[in-house]
């Protein structure tokens, strides 16, 4: 990394200013400032003050993407900093932005930045719909389940599997031993949760039909137990899968292992690690209680884990197998085929194909 002529600048952002740090090869500060937190303020800053060859480092956070984005056609690299692996700045005694903006400037000089992967700025606005459309999920199994609690509370009885269903529901409402006030809240509770409907089916929509995503989202719906919903959150929260070197690493980011640690050649499994992707994990977490009833082999992993632990570890082997079919999948762009089991050895071959016959 260590070039000629070539600065490292240290950026320290916040909501309503950014530290700005710039330290040249032999780690002298050559500039210290602060700016607004704004495109105009950064775009005037690296035109009029910015070294002519340097490489910029910021910790990744809420108000990171857009100082990346308008950053990364000016210099000749930007890094994102994992925020949890930069204990140089969370933990440090004195901790101020001008102090943790010369941290990224040293730690980009020295060549230990922790830099994580980004996603293109086009990826990321499809990540923001399949988010939003969880959001709405959420809520709208809270406004279902409040509807629930009123009709209990209220002492009615009702057939849960049909209650939201528009047919069932209106009928429940124009019951005459309902008082005024309960149809009232029921059809006040009701009109969010039709708009939640409406909206996540047409974000949905939207993202199936898109010509960036559509090739790879039939691919991996051949996959046992992906649907959509499955095949949208890997695609656009892993989107290249090359950037993993191993399944290995596949499973530690989607948070389907558990943590190590190993000290004095003694070592210790920690329950499963907080440092993941919690949208995936989930996601994956909820298609193996499906994929199991649909793959042969799927359900033979299931069944032997369950034996041994307990649910919980059965579904979670289950969906790590789901991340290596995906991987498998995604990186070959061929469509998903279960291996066919061996014949035992002590079978003779002609055996066999009389059988398959």
């Amino acid at each position: 990394m260590l070039k000629r002529g070539l600065h490292y600048v240290g950026f320290d952002v916040h909501k309503k200013t950014i530290r700005v740090c710039v330290q040249n090869r032999s780690g002298d500060v050559v500039q210290e400032t602060t700016i607004a937190s704004c495109p105009s303020e950064l775009v005037r800053w690296i035109k009029e003050m910015a070294p002519k060859k340097w490489i910029g480092g910021l910790e990744a956070t809420v108000f990171s993407s857009w100082v990346y984005d308008t950053l990364k056609p000016y210099a000749d690299d930007v890094l994102m900093g994992n925020p949890r692996r930069l204990v140089a700045i969370s933990q440090a005694k004195h901790k101020s932005d001008h102090l943790d903006a010369r941290t990224l400037a040293n730690l980009l000089r020295s060549d230990y930045f922790p830099d994580c992967y980004v996603l293109p700025i086009e990826v990321r606005r499809l990540r923001n719909f399949l988010r939003y459309r969880n959001n709405l999920m959420r809520e709208l199994v809270r406004f279902k389940n409040k509807t629930a609690c009123l009709l209990m509370s209220a002492g009615i009885t009702y057939n849960k599997r049909r209650l939201h269903g528009r047919r069932y529901f209106h009928s429940l409402v124009e019951r005459e031993d309902l008082p005024p006030e309960l149809k009232e809240l029921l059809h006040l509770k009701r009109l969010p949760i039709d708009f939640f409907r409406v909206q996540a089916r047409m974000v949905l929509r939207k993202l199936e039909k898109h010509p960036g995503l559509v090739r790879r989202l039939e691919l991996l719906k051949t996959i046992p137990g992906i649907g959509p919903i499955t095949a949208l959150s890997w695609i656009l929260e892993v989107w290249d899968p090359n950037r993993f070197p191993s399944v290995k690493h596949a499973h530690s980011y989607c948070g389907l292992c558990s943590g190590r640690k190993e000290s004095a050649g003694k070592e210790r499994r920690t329950p499963i690690s907080k440092q993941r992707n919690a949208h995936l994990q989930w996601v994956l977490i909820e298609a193996a209680k499906v994929a199991k009833d649909r793959s042969e082999r799927l359900h033979e992993i299931y069944d032997k884990v369950q034996r041994k632990k307990n649910h919980n570890a059965a579904t979670i082997a289950v969906a790590r197998k789901l991340v290596s079919y995906l991987m498998a999948v995604d990186k070959s762009g061929k469509p998903f085929a279960e291996k066919k089991k061996s014949p035992p050895a002590d079978i003779p071959p002609n055996f066999v194909k009389f059988i398959e016959r």
